[in-house]
């Protein structure tokens, strides 16, 4: 409690003198925008005026570089259409799942065999403790 009765002292010449600086570095930083970053100013039609169109030229590729054109999604992958929506959020989760051509087990079960590391590598069981 013995700070509470100091005055901080202000040197209003140092203040005055930082914000001198700061305004002499505000106007040369406006003076050289236009210098740096004036081209973001310039309209992109300006821009590419004088610029050429580029031809394209075609060349003939052999057999095994040409791309063979596009076969369309529709003859791999059939969407069936879906079934009537439930009236019921219950019945809502899983509704698509229960018809049987719209299983997400497409490729039927997975199944995972029971393994036992320890038997594998024919230890012991009082291998683990």
């Amino acid at each position: 409690m013995a700070d509470a009765g100091k005055k901080e002292v202000v040197n209003y010449l140092a203040k005055d003198r930082m914000w001198k600086h700061h305004i002499e570095n505000e106007n040369k930083a406006a003076k050289a925008w236009s210098y740096n970053w004036g081209f973001l100013t310039t309209p992109f039609e300006e821009l590419i005026k004088n610029e050429k169109k580029k031809e394209k030229v075609k060349i003939n590729l052999p057999e095994h570089f040409q791309v063979r054109p596009v076969t369309p999604i529709e003859t791999y992958i059939k969407v069936n259409p879906s079934p009537p929506v439930p009236q019921t959020t219950q019945r809502f989760i899983g509704w698509r799942s229960a018809v049987p051509g719209l299983e997400l087990e497409r490729y039927g079960r997975e199944h995972h065999g029971k393994l036992d590391f320890l038997k594998q590598m024919n230890w012991p069981t009082e291998a683990i403790e």
